[in-house]
């Protein structure tokens, strides 16, 4: 096949996914409470007909794309809202839900000591279908109890994603779903693929078991725990799994980039967010480099003679070449200066109505550059737009 140059390139039609894209991924990272976040950007994606066809994701990343996966189309935008609001009605939080108008007006100081005492709640009471603090506490359990390992109770989770996924859909391979875990006596992280392996409730609840808050979780008789403490951004699947030219929504719940800390709180919170962000930004460049060199071996093989071509050498380096073409779109939640260290881990029904909707927004300005749906028209095949920043 001829690679597609720069120069030779034509705009194709817009296919049935939406896009001139023979594929649509939807990457999504761990970030706990803040997925509402990408709920919000799957809505928009909806909305304006982009319909992906491979779903990554790891820790929340893995249960909003497990819930997408595991739904007819028509569903999936009342399947995402009924879980979210699942986590956000405990009997606390309902009371805290009463005083949501009075923490709107009241600036950046009432909500912070909101977000500190919703946050107070999950810890204590837990999140209803999610998590529940262990009796007696995980100091107080015998060495190798189920409990002295982890400060949370999460066999709820296990019920509520049966609740929100239908498996027998999941595992269709009508739309493709990947998550990963950390095996913890490897140390390895370990891929689970629709496309490869029936995909259970406990293959999504090891991709979110992260410690020492959450238990380790069995399969097959290995345990694993969150996927995230390898890697946090999917982005790696694709480029070493996708062979079609691909529009790649990576939805990133820690900004790489920040300000300098000014007191140990910021500290906390700037460590947090450039540890998971995994640097999104060292694995993009890397993806675009290594397009640039498949692209450019793809000419040089077609200039090729006969004789060198059938090498060994030749032919490997064809094998992993190619004139695909891709498209990043970064899609990065950009927290409130109030929102803190434990934004993660705050469930209230506010923060989640306003991660969503920050979600969808910032998808909705991307959307309006119709140049992200388009092939790109580089000699390197890549195109990589982050719209939103600022």
């Amino acid at each position: 096949m001829t690679p597609i140059s720069a120069t030779s390139r034509e705009k194709k039609p817009v296919t049935k996914n939406g896009s001139a894209f023979e594929s649509v991924a939807l990457l999504l990272q761990g970030g706990g409470a803040l997925g509402a976040y990408q709920a919000g950007v799957y809505e928009a994606l909806h909305d304006a007909g982009i319909i992906p066809d491979w779903i990554g994701g790891i820790s929340m990343g893995a249960i909003n794309g497990a819930i997408i996966a595991g739904n007819k189309p028509a569903e999936r935008i009342a399947k995402l809202r009924g879980f979210w609001n699942s986590l956000t009605t405990s009997q606390y939080q309902s009371v805290l839900n009463m005083f949501t108008p009075f923490v709107r007006q009241g600036g950046e100081m009432a909500h912070n000591a909101w977000n500190q005492t919703s946050t107070y709640s999950a810890m204590v009471e837990g999140v209803s279908g999610f998590f529940t603090p262990r009796f007696p506490p995980a100091w107080l359990s015998p060495p190798g109890s189920p409990g002295a390992t982890s400060f949370y109770d999460t066999g709820a989770l296990k019920e509520t994603l049966e609740e929100f996924i239908d498996f027998d859909i999941l595992n269709e391979d009508v739309l493709r779903y990947t998550t990963s875990a950390v095996n913890i006596r490897s140390g390895n992280s370990a891929t689970f693929d629709s496309l490869e392996q029936k995909i259970a409730p406990e293959h999504i609840m090891a991709s979110g078991a992260l410690p020492p808050g959450f238990p380790a979780v069995e399969i097959d008789g290995q345990y694993y725990w969150d996927g995230g403490l390898i890697s946090n951004t999917p982005l790696e699947w694709v480029m070493e799994g996708s062979k079609q030219n691909t529009l790649v929504f990576q939805v990133d719940l820690w900004s790489a980039r920040g300000a300098f800390p000014k007191d140990i709180p910021s500290v906390l919170t700037r460590q947090k967010e450039i540890q998971y962000s995994s640097r999104t930004r060292a694995m993009t460049d890397h993806f675009r480099h290594t397009q640039r060199l498949r692209h450019a071996y793809a000419r040089l093989h077609e200039q090729m003679p006969e004789e060198l071509k059938n090498t060994p050498e030749a032919k490997m380096l064809k094998d992993v070449s190619g004139p695909h073409v891709y498209n990043i779109v970064h899609l990065i939640y950009r927290p409130a200066d109030y929102e803190g260290y434990s934004k993660d881990c705050e469930f209230s029904q506010l923060s989640m109505k306003e991660h969503w909707k920050a979600g969808y927004d910032a998808t909705v300005h991307s959307l309006g550059h119709k140049e992200v749906l388009e092939l790109p028209v580089c000699g390197e095949g890549i195109e990589i737009y982050d719209l939103t920043r600022g």
